[in-house]
């Protein structure tokens, strides 16, 4: 295939709608498609391409990209596209120092990462909004702990949307210590909203990486969701999250006094090689007030102020 080629499928492969609205007859059709695609070798074929690091086949890629999203690279420390290894180093892109100012008051709740917010307020009965007409369980999103689940019963929750042209990477909303985190195989289905709409409990079907911390206002829960084309999760303390057999993993960091890991609001907790969705989790006790402009549908970057935690 040509470089062209290859260029031109992997960016169209990408599902984004950001360009115009779909239709809801189109937007059904798509997420039915998507049953019948075989969503893991797809994602599989298409990230060994953008690991690719011949330039030949990255430099016209990346380009392509940058057009076809309309990708800013003024913010990027590394702005111009032959600088990066391979696709996926671009599109795991560090932006330039001072380009995402962290909110810094004591008691601010920041927005993890650049995206558009899905859903956000309260958690009824143990249950998330998805979409109009759709919700889904904490129990089932965290792996079928009941336990778990009872502790954000009457929480809150925010679910944001990183689209193929957003800054991939994410960072800590709240300082905490990293306790637990689970990997949960499963579906690629596409995180946009016309997937959203239209799938079922679409977030807890996904693979996905659930992070449990804990603060001083108490615990709270970072989920990093997979889609389709997503080649892998990262985090720092881990590095790619490498499936093993398509089972459940878990790992107890509050046991393992040699691996203490302590993140400040802002620092980076993970990354995704290519765009999905991020939903946070917050106990009633948490005392979370979401700011008045913060609404589905908001746009947000990475280090604004979301909401206050512990001032009710």
């Amino acid at each position: 295939m040509a470089t062209s080629g290859i260029a031109r499928l992997v960016c169209l492969s990408i599902p984004s709608f950001s360009k115009g609205k779909i239709t809801v007859s189109k937007a059904k059709t798509f997420a039915q498609l998507q049953y019948l695609l075989p969503q893991h070798l797809l994602s599989r074929t298409l990230g060994q391409v953008a690991s690719c690091e011949f330039s030949w086949v990255k430099n016209p890629l990346i380009k392509a990209f940058i057009k076809q999203y309309q990708v800013d690279m003024s913010e990027a420390a590394r702005p111009e596209p032959q600088a990066y290894t391979s696709f996926n180093d671009f599109f795991m892109r560090q932006l330039k120092a001072g380009a995402r100012p962290v909110d810094a008051g004591a008691h601010t709740l920041v927005s993890p990462a650049d995206g558009v917010i899905s859903q956000i307020g309260r958690i009824e009965d143990g249950r998330l909004l998805q979409a109009k007409g759709h919700d889904f369980s904490v129990e089932a999103l965290l792996g079928g702990n009941p336990a778990e689940a009872q502790t954000y019963r009457a929480g809150e929750f925010a679910t944001i949307y990183l689209s193929p042209r957003d800054y991939h990477r994410v960072h800590m909303p709240w300082g905490g210590r990293l306790q637990q985190t689970r990997y949960i195989p499963g579906r690629l289905f596409s995180v946009n909203q016309a997937t959203t709409a239209h799938v079922p409990s679409l977030f807890a079907r996904n693979e996905r990486l659930v992070c449990h911390f804990d603060s001083p206002q108490g615990p709270f829960v970072m989920v990093l969701v997979g889609a389709m084309i997503v080649a892998a999760i990262e985090t720092p303390w881990a590095g790619r999250v490498v499936p093993v057999n398509q089972s459940i993993q878990e790992t107890r960091y509050a046991q393992q006094e040699v691996q203490i890991i302590d993140l400040p609001k802002g620092a980076e907790m993970g990354r995704f090689c290519l765009g999905s969705t991020v939903i946070m989790l917050w106990p009633a006790k948490a005392q979370v007030q979401w700011q008045a402009h913060v609404q589905a549908g908001t746009p947000v970057r990475m280090g604004q102020a979301l909401a206050s935690l512990g001032q009710g």
